[in-house]
């Protein structure tokens, strides 16, 4: 017999569950290893913000202090923020890290796996992990979590340091429906434009909700990402992204910079290149990404 899942779930979260309230889960790894201080906080802040004015209720995923949690209480922000030993965790690592008693940070996976296990089917993101621009091959989890947790994410696309046609063409192989926001392309995460035409376009929160509720009606259970383009006036340029990129790679093979800790390096060394313009696109797509999902899962709620 199937023990009870093992999540602790706010009360407030819980609650809006139990009526069909609409909630968005959001990933504390952005905060805890993706942005820096102080940003992660303008960040946390400003989502949050976000998907309440919107109408929803916010869920940061995490494990805090060995308990696997959806929804945080002010003072484990907090800590979380801080930065001080908290993990990063994905997937896999989740159980570890509860019996071990520890902080965790989730990513992308790890936040589809807690908010498919609490029934949350809404989550908002900066951008998706995918296949890394590497000679050796280097794909991140969040695909594979993608394939198996049936859990909408909006995003701003894969993350600018990745293999973004590469991404997408393993989201098709996978089963993962990709749609396009207001727009005919892949987004490129700080940059509108990628040049990757994507079949698949919506223009409302009710169009992709019903798309999403018909797709849950067959019984799939691959996940399904909608990308966003980051507003124009925050946007950078894709000659100057990949300038940028092609710089952070370079840094990070001097370094040895590799597993984990990579794609926080590569972000943090286009910022640098980009003189902060990077992190204040990075800030406005996490807010508008919120607002996004609040949105959808509001007309969810309604169906």
């Amino acid at each position: 017999m199937n023990a009870p899942v093992p999540v602790r779930v706010l009360p407030e979260i819980a609650a809006a569950l139990r009526s069909r309230a609409p909630v968005v889960a959001l990933e504390s790894s952005v905060f805890a290893q993706g942005l820096p201080e102080p940003a992660n906080r303008e960040a946390a802040e400003r989502m949050l913000a976000a998907v309440r004015a919107a109408g929803a209720v916010p869920a940061i995923t995490a494990v805090v202090r060995g308990v696997a949690a959806v929804g945080l209480e002010r003072d484990e922000l907090e800590r979380f923020l801080r930065r001080d030993g908290i993990r990063k965790v994905s997937a896999r690592d989740i159980p570890l890290a509860m019996a071990q008693g520890a902080d965790g940070a989730t990513t992308v996976a790890g936040t589809l796996m807690l908010a498919a296990a609490v029934g949350i089917e809404v989550f908002a993101t900066g951008g998706i992990g995918g296949v890394h621009r590497s000679p050796k091959f280097d794909e991140s989890a969040d695909l594979m979590e993608l394939a198996r947790s049936p859990v909408l994410v909006v995003c701003a696309g894969a993350k600018a340091v990745l293999d973004i046609a590469a991404t997408n063409e393993r989201l098709e192989s996978l089963g993962v429906a990709v749609i396009a926001y207001g727009t005919n392309e892949m987004p490129a995460f700080f940059s509108r434009t990628s040049g990757i035409p994507l079949a698949a376009r919506a223009d409302s929160p009710k169009e992709v909700a019903s798309a999403w509720r018909l797709r849950r009606a067959f019984a799939r259970r691959e996940g399904m990402v909608v990308m966003q383009p980051v507003a124009a006036e925050h946007a950078l340029s894709p000659a100057a992204v990949a300038k940028a990129v092609q710089g952070a790679q370079r840094a990070a093979s001097r370094k040895k910079v590799t597993g984990s800790a990579l794609t926080p390096f590569l972000l943090a060394e286009v910022d640098k290149a980009t003189k902060g313009r990077a992190r204040a696109a990075n800030l406005a797509l996490l807010e508008a990404n919120a607002a996004l999902a609040a949105a959808i899962a509001r007309s969810l709620s309604a169906m």
